[in-house]
């Protein structure tokens, strides 16, 4: 049986043929790290090629889903611009292996799903959500493009008008709001949540896996198709404004916990 005890910051428990699979940063709120995002671009390749697993449950430890990248890494990237390079590679490596994915994933969002973290929970098929959650891709608001995912998947859920004002604003959203204009699939009470995703996951599991899994790959060809045509440009994009002086000011701005003074550089 595969096993995936070298993973760091990703925890993953098997019960019969469903895998969950947790970032496991709980302290940092599932930021984002070098670490982790190495991992997240290469479990569900490996989680694909897992024949005893035919669903996945994705969640977060603690209070957060993933609360975005953590600050010092983004710093790092400010400072070693190819670090950066490398994090644009797994960005692609992260969004086509879950597109890729024949096997159902199920996004059991816990808690806050915000920047890199909403973009993962999106690229779930099926997205349960505490009420308790928030969601939203407040990219801009650090002064980076929202070239790793949100910018394709936004639209392709709830239409340009509304995924250009959240994607513009960097604003966050109820779950219910989240719901309501189709961004995600259900809201229920955290109290019920585990009981919802898992009671989900068995259902499927029990089901003709195979039908499940083509009629998946079928959605998912539109899917590809849009983050194909327009994914490459977004991250080059990023690329740039990682080098630029609002998403410098940004980082110091939340280290000192003020306001940022962006200028337009």
């Amino acid at each position: 049986m595969q096993s995936y005890d070298h993973y760091k910051t990703i925890k993953c428990e098997r019960d019969g043929r469903i895998m969950t699979v947790t970032f496991n940063r709980p302290d940092q709120l599932n930021a984002t790290d070098a670490v982790l995002h190495r991992e997240a671009s290469r479990i569900f390749t490996d989680l694909s090629y897992d024949d005893d697993v035919d669903v996945i449950v994705l969640t977060g430890a603690g209070k957060a889903f993933s609360a975005g990248g953590d600050v010092n890494w983004m710093q790092d990237g400010i400072d070693e611009p190819t670090r950066f390079e490398r994090t644009a590679r797994e960005a692609r490596d992260i969004v086509f292996s879950m597109l890729d994915m024949e096997k159902p994933v199920i996004c059991m969002m816990n808690g806050h799903a915000i920047g890199l973290g909403a973009t993962i929970a999106l690229l779930c098929d099926i997205i349960i959500a505490s009420d308790r959650a928030k969601v939203g891709d407040p990219h801009v608001l650090m002064g980076l493009v929202a070239g790793d995912g949100g910018a394709v998947l936004w639209p392709q859920n709830v239409g340009y008008a509304k995924a250009k004002y959240y994607l513009m604003t960097g604003d966050l959203m109820t779950a219910e709001e989240a719901e309501r204009i189709g961004l995600i699939t259900k809201v229920v009470p955290a109290d019920q949540l585990e009981a919802e995703a898992y009671g989900l996951a068995k259902r499927i599991a029990s089901g003709p896996l195979k039908a499940i899994s083509w009629t998946k790959i079928s959605v998912n060809l539109q899917l590809k198709a849009a983050m194909h045509a327009s994914f490459d440009a977004g991250i080059a994009y990023e690329t740039v404004s990682n080098v630029s002086f609002d998403h410098q000011e940004a980082v110091n701005a939340f280290r000192d916990k003020r306001e940022p003074q962006f200028t337009g550089r």
